[in-house]
């Protein structure tokens, strides 16, 4: 028997079974779940139909009820809280595309129709129907607001920095109202503004001067006019951080050159940077009062300011010529030197890209008229990094035409030729501009004349943040060798300037960068510090949390956009009040069918299971009934 049932096993006769399968449409529900749905007054009435629909007992036999709420992001419906920051209706609409491509799938869309992030959902490519539940006041009241704000982040003391503001009116009356800017509780800037139905747009571009070092807030506002609803969006915060970084430049000659006028033009392409040009003989000044000195063709009537340059470790960059004296050069121990002979040469540029010092690119250096210079070979002892390197007559090599040299916080650089005026000329010549030669004087300057040490910990926060927004910081940092170190332990500790709560959180590790997120905080200004435990190294920062809310700007329910989306899909739009013409619509509508398919399946006609459970089972009896009569 056991024999048997195992060839049985071992043949395994199976038959073929037919089931049907039905599949009912999905109807997906999309519910808002930000801070304009309680804004509005429309909680309880959202909630309330949601919960109609979900226990409809004709919906739930013809559809499977799936429903979601969005804000910035899509979840599956757990809870709703009218919580969220930022609302991304087509984000939301998309996503239910995706999850159903292959299903029928309607969508009812429970919001007030106001997108705050995202693409445009009206222009929305939609495979299912899409039917918008207004929810929201659709009455059209007057209404004056701040529509944007465009300010540049930095500004130098003592300039002007540009604020462009775009004010929006909605209403049919002429009104008038009055546009400020304070700092600090004083007006800085005052303007009388007239609109009207026509005229319902007006951009204010202005002016305002840097005076105080450091970050600078100031609120933008415009006077709330009769029968306002909502006056939240009528002012904006913003800030700006002003930088005293003027740098300035002393260039010293032994002789008057061409190269001097084009290097002042270049360096003063930016208006952060002047020159001042002096010939050695008429030179009485400190050096100290400049942040950089340029030496131009030096000889030994430079005696006394290199010394000075020397005993104050200040940043030099000497560019060498014909009429350079070498063997003066060669006693000052600036760390090269060049063992010339009697007769020049004329040096080619050939481009490095293993150069680090500072981001440059090729501006078609090898493209360049070649630059004069005494002929000789260079010896480096400092540390040094070589952005271009000499070409003569054609033949490349590894003797340096451009170097940057680095020794105890003191930067010098030089330029083994004269002829700068050619490149300038030649690059205006390759690209019908001077940018892209003043760009490249100008990192060389920026680079020579910054004393910044670089920071093994850098903090990337912003100055502003709406009230109830996720703050988002992250930090950078480095080992000793300035390589990013990813074992480290980085907490923030934030600080209410008048409160004195404190908030810390721990940071962590995201894509070769520290970051963190803060929530919850009320509006006020903050102090934070960025620490690395085990080590003394710290970052310090501020940022304030304005009392502004995307959410609240709106006056009503955008029902004209929603009723774009409706026509578009072939769905149809309803108002909250509407929910069984809604029902009536979805029950009636045959598109939204359950769908039958069958399935073949072979299935085996013995369960194997039980046929191995049977056979060990006889093959047991056996042994125990031969085991008792003594056959083993």
């Amino acid at each position: 028997m056991s024999l048997f049932l195992l060839l049985l096993l071992l043949i395994n006769p199976t038959i073929r079974k037919t089931e049907l399968e039905n599949t009912k449409p999905v109807l997906a529900v999309l519910v808002d779940n930000s801070k304009s749905i309680p804004f509005f007054k429309e909680t309880k009435n959202i909630t309330t139909f949601l919960s109609e629909i979900k226990n409809d007992k004709s919906i739930k036999e013809k559809f499977d009820i799936n429903s979601f709420s969005f804000g910035s992001d899509v979840k599956p419906l757990d809870s709703l809280s009218f919580k969220e920051n930022e609302t991304n209706v087509s984000k939301a609409i998309t996503a239910a595309n995706d999850l159903y491509k292959d299903k029928i799938a309607p969508i009812i869309l429970l919001s007030d129709g106001n997108q705050t992030i995202g693409n445009d959902y009206e222009f929305i490519n939609s495979k299912q129907k899409i039917y918008p539940i207004v929810f929201g006041d659709t009455i059209q009241y007057q209404d004056l607001k701040i529509s944007q704000l465009n300010v540049n982040k930095y500004s130098y003391i003592k300039n002007k920095f540009p604020v462009e503001v775009f004010l929006n009116y909605e209403g049919k009356e002429n009104v008038s109202s009055q546009f400020s800017i304070y700092k600090d509780g004083k007006t800085v800037f005052t303007k009388n503004i007239q609109f009207s139905e026509t005229n319902n747009v007006q951009t204010i571009s202005i002016n305002i001067t840097s005076s105080k070092e450091g970050l600078q807030y100031y609120t933008a506002s415009i006077n709330k006019i009769e029968g306002e609803k909502n006056t939240k969006n009528n002012s904006k915060s913003f800030s700006v951080e002003v930088i005293d970084e003027q740098t300035k430049v002393l260039i010293l000659s032994s002789v008057l050159h061409p190269d001097l006028g084009v290097l002042k033009k270049s360096i003063e392409s930016n208006k952060q940077r002047s020159v001042a040009i002096f010939l050695i003989d008429k030179f009485k000044l400190n050096t100290n009062d400049y942040q950089l000195v340029i030496f131009n063709q030096p000889n030994n009537k430079f005696n006394r300011v290199l010394n000075e340059v020397k005993s104050n470790n200040s940043n030099c960059f000497l560019i060498s010529g014909i009429n350079t004296d070498w063997n003066f050069i060669n006693k000052q121990q600036l760390g090269f030197k060049k063992n010339t002979l009697n007769q020049t040469e004329n040096y080619g540029a050939i481009f490095s890209d293993s150069f680090l010092t500072f981001s440059q690119k090729d501006i078609g250096f090898n493209q360049f008229p070649p630059l004069k210079d005494q002929f000789g070979e260079v010896v480096i002892t400092k540390e040094h990094q070589i952005l271009l390197y000499q070409n003569i007559n054609g033949l490349e090599t590894k003797q340096p035409l451009l170097v940057t040299l680095e020794e105890n916080n003191q930067k010098s650089g030089v330029l083994f030729g004269e002829g700068l005026w050619k490149w300038r000329a030649a690059s205006f010549l390759n690209s019908n501009s001077f940018q892209d030669f003043d760009a490249f004087i100008g990192n060389l300057v920026q680079y020579l004349a910054s004393n910044k040490k670089r920071n093994r910990l850098e903090v990337n926060a912003e100055s502003l943040y709406p009230a109830n927004a996720t703050i988002q910081i992250s930090a950078f940092y480095t080992d000793k060798n300035y390589l990013f170190d990813s074992r480290a332990s980085l907490e923030i500790t934030v600080t209410n300037s008048v409160t004195k709560e404190v908030v810390k959180n721990p940071f962590s590790l995201i894509n070769n960068a520290y970051q963190t997120e803060i929530e919850n905080l009320t509006a006020g200004d903050y102090d934070y510090k960025v620490s690395v435990n085990g080590q003394n190294i710290h970052r310090y920062g501020k940022f304030k949390v304005t009392e502004y809310q995307i959410e609240e700007q709106f006056t009503n329910a955008n029902s004209e956009k929603l009723q774009k989306l409706a026509n578009k899909t072939d769905g149809k739009l309803y108002f909250k009040t509407e929910i069984e013409q809604l029902k009536k619509v979805l029950l009636e509508d045959k598109s939204f069918y359950t769908t039958q398919k069958s399935i073949s399946k072979d299935q085996n006609l013995i369960d194997w299971k039980w046929v191995l459970f049977v056979v060990t089972g006889l093959l047991s009896i056996e042994w125990f009934i031969r085991k008792y009569y003594g056959k083993i």
